[in-house]
């Protein structure tokens, strides 16, 4: 009994070597992720955490720069002879195609190349219309008047009588008179009373 009381040694706490398994569990940051068995595991879970995306639109961004009109029409104005080119390919195209499917979409296609291309030539005069009103109020304020700016109502009336004037020259006047006279009584028609209530 005296031999196995000498042989026990006071309670001290021995440095034990962790093992493999505890090490890779503490390696932290390198280590996966322990997930408890107790939540339930989400759907859509981000198992590497990835850096979002911050998409730029240049329309609304400063580092694209203002946005100017003339400037813009001036660096891309290669754009117009290859729209030209396209242009006269749907034309050729339209001429050789006997498929009456291809023909309609062809013609779909080019009616609207005809479609922008009027509208982008509208805008233009548009710019130049209120270009040259801006030289004028300069050249007022210059020589000490004040400037006079136009309402939207007057800018209207300057671009009917300006389509006014460019349809007479071209001959189209009557006949866009007759159309407009005809949308008038149509929508004249409407407003009346019906027979039915009468």
């Amino acid at each position: 009994a005296r031999t196995r009381v000498s042989k026990k040694v006071p309670d001290v706490k021995k440095t034990v070597k962790p093992t493999k398994a505890t090490v890779k569990q503490q390696q932290g940051k390198k280590g996966p992720l322990e997930m408890s068995a107790k939540k339930p595991v989400p759907f859509l879970r981000q198992v590497v955490p990835v850096r979002k995306k911050v998409q730029r639109d240049p329309r609304f961004d400063d580092l694209s720069g203002e946005y100017k009109p003339e400037i813009f029409m001036k660096t891309y104005s290669f754009l117009d002879n290859i729209k030209k080119q396209e242009k006269e390919m749907v034309q050729k195209q339209l001429k050789k195609c006997r498929n009456m499917e291809q023909k309609e979409k062809l013609q779909r296609l080019l009616n609207r190349m005809t479609q922008q291309e009027q509208a982008q030539k509208k805008q233009q005069k548009l710019r130049e219309r209120e270009l040259s009103l801006k030289r004028q109020q300069r050249e007022l304020a210059k020589q000490g008047k004040k400037p006079f700016f136009l309402k939207k109502s007057e800018k209207r009336k300057l671009e009917l009588a300006e389509k006014y004037a460019e349809l007479k020259r071209s001959g189209k006047l009557e006949s866009f008179l007759n159309k407009k006279r005809k949308r008038n009584a149509i929508k004249d028609k409407r407003h009346l009373p019906s027979q039915k209530n009468l």
